[in-house]
């Protein structure tokens, strides 16, 4: 099978396991494919943001309870009127495109949802994850290029009232 037939075969492979990225490293071929495919963010079900008080009201004063942030004594306490930025996956977090690249957002950052945020890498596919609603950026809760799981608030919005 000559070259251009193979890579045609990897194509075909490609579309019908609607694959956005593959790999090939054979003796007489190493070849890598990536689609020009949209990443796709959906929350997790059950996920819920908080809504923003209605005008003229005040928010009550109770805080968040977030796994892993504190919340304990002495622990980081947040408003409830904080919107979360999960990960969708587990993987590892990247802030930038590439190393010593400027971050994607930074606190204090106005996001709206289709800004992107940062980078989950899993199984070697780098993830573009969008803020997917609109936003300041309060809290960054992760170090660049630490492991994330399934569900992790990455980062704290503080809303922006429209």
């Amino acid at each position: 099978m000559d070259a251009v037939e193979r890579v045609r075969q990897l194509i075909e492979i490609m579309s019908s396991n609607d694959l956005a990225e593959l790999e090939v490293d054979e003796p007489d071929l190493r070849i890598k494919l990536r689609r020009n495919v949209p990443i796709q963010y959906s929350p997790p079900p059950g996920l819920a943001y908080a809504a923003l008080p209605p005008q003229g009201s005040v928010p009550p004063q109770t805080a968040l309870q977030v796994p892993g942030l504190g919340g304990e004594p002495g622990g980081p306490v947040h408003d409830n009127t904080l919107l979360e930025i999960t990960s969708p996956m587990v993987g590892t977090f990247y802030r930038s495109s590439s190393p010593g690249a400027e971050p994607y957002v930074s606190i204090g950052t106005e996001v709206d949802p289709e800004t992107v945020v940062c980078i989950i890498e899993a199984m070697k596919v780098m993830n573009e994850m969008k803020a997917e609603v609109p936003g300041t950026v309060v809290e960054i809760l992760v170090e660049d290029g630490e492991p994330v799981e399934f569900g992790q608030v990455l980062f704290l919005l503080e809303p922006i009232a429209e």
